[in-house]
């Protein structure tokens, strides 16, 4: 599961109740002071209560030993003055305990934090410079937010020609980020993304996809010129040859006339009739 150094996402209940009494003319004052939160390191209890009186502490419960027991020396006589004093008293730890947990559920409830597993993504593309591939793997939808995602080369941890993303926030409360690197095409099957999040019941490792070839794009530029081109000529010509015609067929009888003229030369004189007898 997820490697955690500490909780990201906190939801955390305090409850503090102050008892005083007086004695005389002097007085004395009386804390319990209680917390409980969502996720605590490893080896940390989820929900500790601790008791005050003038300041100091004589009575500690925690959800690791599921007891309350007394702090200082004095305290050790009242359970041998009453023995059912310490069950009571953790009976009683135990309880809010539970109201503590349930309060927390509720408002992960509320504020929609459950756990919503990640949605890993890999895009690739070869660098036209030097032929080497950007790969870029896209980690989204996850929550919580602590995560682990990095690439591994041959099982191991790999760090050099990478770049990293920071974990960001997406408008409905979930996260994302992504992680990119550079490899020579050669070794593409030597790498994985490796991803690891309290919502996968295993980490998940991710392979390498070679990058899509850019020959069709190309082909399809070239091919978009020559129609670009084929319609200019065309819509020219449309232009053009009609207007010669519109041109011509409005001609003047004297432009008419000479350009009879001028065809007759064309074509020679016309040679003369013989008349025979």
């Amino acid at each position: 599961m997820a490697l955690r150094s500490a909780p990201l996402l906190l939801l955390a209940l305090v409850k503090v109740v102050l008892r005083e009494n007086c004695f005389g003319a002097s007085s004395h004052s009386m804390k319990y002071f209680s917390s409980s939160i969502s996720e605590p390191s490893q080896g940390q209890p989820h929900f500790v209560s601790v008791g005050y009186v003038d300041g100091q502490v004589f009575v500690h419960y925690d959800s690791n030993s599921r007891r309350e027991q007394p702090r200082v020396s004095w305290m050790e006589k009242v359970g041998k003055e009453d023995p059912q004093y310490w069950d009571r008293e953790t009976q009683r730890e135990r309880g809010t305990e539970e109201e503590f947990k349930e309060s927390l559920e509720s408002l992960r409830l509320r504020y929609n934090q459950s756990e919503e597993p990640p949605e890993v993504t890999m895009s690739s593309r070869t660098e036209v410079e030097d032929g080497m591939e950007t790969h870029i793997c896209r980690v989204d939808g996850f929550y919580p937010r602590e995560i682990e995602a990095s690439w591994t080369r041959d099982g191991e941890v790999w760090l050099q020609d990478t770049l990293r993303g920071a974990v960001a926030p997406n408008a409905d409360g979930t996260f994302h980020a992504w992680l990119s690197i550079q490899i020579d095409p050669k070794e593409r099957g030597r790498y994985l993304c490796h991803v690891e999040h309290d919502g996968l019941q295993e980490p998940l490792d991710v392979a390498l996809k070679e990058p899509k070839s850019n020959l069709g794009i190309i082909i399809g530029c070239v091919v978009a010129g020559l129609v670009s081109v084929f319609a200019i000529v065309g819509t020219l010509a449309f232009i053009y040859i009609p207007k010669r015609r519109q041109d011509d067929h409005n001609a003047t009888p004297s432009e008419l006339s000479s350009l009879q003229v001028i065809s007759n030369l064309k074509q020679g004189p016309e040679a003369p009739s013989v008349e025979r007898k």
